[in-house]
């Protein structure tokens, strides 16, 4: 099971209906945990240092702080990129399957699209 972190901008909607079809899946909104308005290398690091994955629509600046730390070495628990585009029920049924069959630490240093292709 992953843990998850929604940042800022995240569709609550998606998160919402995770929690209605899974209510055991460990996800927080960055709202949650004291980073409102954060930038995102402390979003990053905050992430980072509690082991959660990153769950963002943000293609425009997230992916490359992401990608910053990982050539730097630091850690980066992972970072799902979820396309505004994609349809809510189909993102939900992604998340899901990603938590039900991930390990942890399986993402660690990788940027990924959702849905995957």
């Amino acid at each position: 099971m992953l843990r998850f972190l929604a940042d800022e901008n995240f569709n609550n909607q998606i998160i919402r209906g995770i929690l209605r079809r899974k209510s055991d899946v460990d996800i927080v909104r960055v709202q949650d945990v004291g980073l409102i308005e954060a930038d995102d290398p402390t979003v990053l690091e905050w992430a980072a240092q509690n082991r959660r994955v990153v769950l963002t629509h943000d293609v425009a600046t997230m992916i490359a702080f992401a990608y910053n730390r990982i050539e730097t070495g630091l850690p980066m628990p992972g970072l799902f990129e979820v396309s505004r585009r994609v349809n809510i029920g189909l993102a939900i049924e992604e998340i899901l399957l990603l938590d039900e069959c991930s390990f942890e630490g399986e993402w660690e240093g990788q940027v990924r699209f959702l849905p995957l292709r």
